[in-house]
């Protein structure tokens, strides 16, 4: 059964797939100048995937695991949310990961969190 996890914005203005792409971009790049830095390729590591753009539907896209450790990890919009879907396939590595990208966004659009587990986090100015 496939596991979901959800990011709602305070704000409706940075409600976007364009401007979530852009922040998993700009995590690519800091992940992978950290690894200049220590002369590691440390950003094939901490951002394992390629981003495949939906060719029928503007509404989500998904992360495509590099190697057999990581596969699936799809990203939509529903209802003023942001939903982080976790397909059957996906493995124990994906939902770490996922973890560490829902965290990254809610911080980056301070937004409030509901992980795969029900657990909620506050990441919203009060």
């Amino acid at each position: 059964m496939p596991q979901s996890a959800y990011l709602t914005p305070v704000t409706d203005e940075d409600l976007s797939l364009i401007h979530v792409k852009e922040l998993l971009t700009y995590y690519m790049n800091i992940t992978s100048k950290t690894g200049e830095q220590l002369s590691w390729s440390y950003g094939d590591f901490a951002f394992p995937y390629t981003l495949v753009e939906n060719a029928e539907s503007d509404e989500w896209f998904y992360l495509k695991g590099k190697n057999e450790a990581y596969r699936t990890i799809v990203i939509g919009l529903v209802e003023k949310k942001i939903q982080v879907v976790l397909p059957d396939q996906s493995t124990h590595g994906d939902k770490a990961k996922a973890n560490e990208l829902c965290k990254f966004l809610a911080t980056k659009l301070k937004a409030d969190l509901i992980l795969f587990n029900g657990r909620k986090m506050r990441y919203a100015k009060k």
